[in-house]
């Protein structure tokens, strides 16, 4: 029987992406996720607080490229991808960090400050270009990202 790794999140962005280039100019971006669950009063009067987890979330090549353009702390959105961990070693201790490799990506919500962030760049040849590349919307517009 065959196995499935796949994660849907739909979150807050923690930071700014960090984005870096590797070799050949392979784009990698890096920024964390907020999902919260909301909290509640149990039957005997008890309040549950909310609990948010922090989800490591890394884009790769063109996905990382719209990343640093686009997605700004604070914007929601709908990330699918698959969970990888990382090994490694450091001062004599093991390291470990689970990651989600975000293979689609939405943008859910804007706050107002980033409502028109690429709008002027959506006129350009090459944004024209990287909407065909790219399946992504913005659902507030509900036009390409690009």
């Amino acid at each position: 029987m065959s196995s499935v790794n796949k994660v849907i999140l739909i979150g807050n962005v923690g930071s700014d992406p960090e984005v870096r280039y590797l070799d050949r100019g392979v784009a990698i971006a890096n920024f964390n996720l907020a999902t919260t669950e909301r909290g509640y009063t149990m039957q005997n009067g008890t309040q549950v607080p909310d609990k948010t987890d922090w989800h490591a979330i890394v884009l790769w090549r063109n996905l990382a490229e719209w990343a640093e353009r686009y997605v700004r702390k604070g914007m929601k959105l709908y990330i699918e991808g698959k969970l990888q961990t990382r090994t490694w070693e450091r001062e004599g201790q093991i390291r470990r960090k689970t990651e989600v490799i975000a293979e689609n990506v939405q943008i859910l919500y804007r706050p107002e400050e980033y409502r028109n962030l690429g709008r002027e760049q959506r006129d350009t040849t090459e944004a024209n270009e990287a909407i065909n590349d790219a399946p992504m919307q913005d659902v507030v517009d509900e036009e390409p990202i690009f």
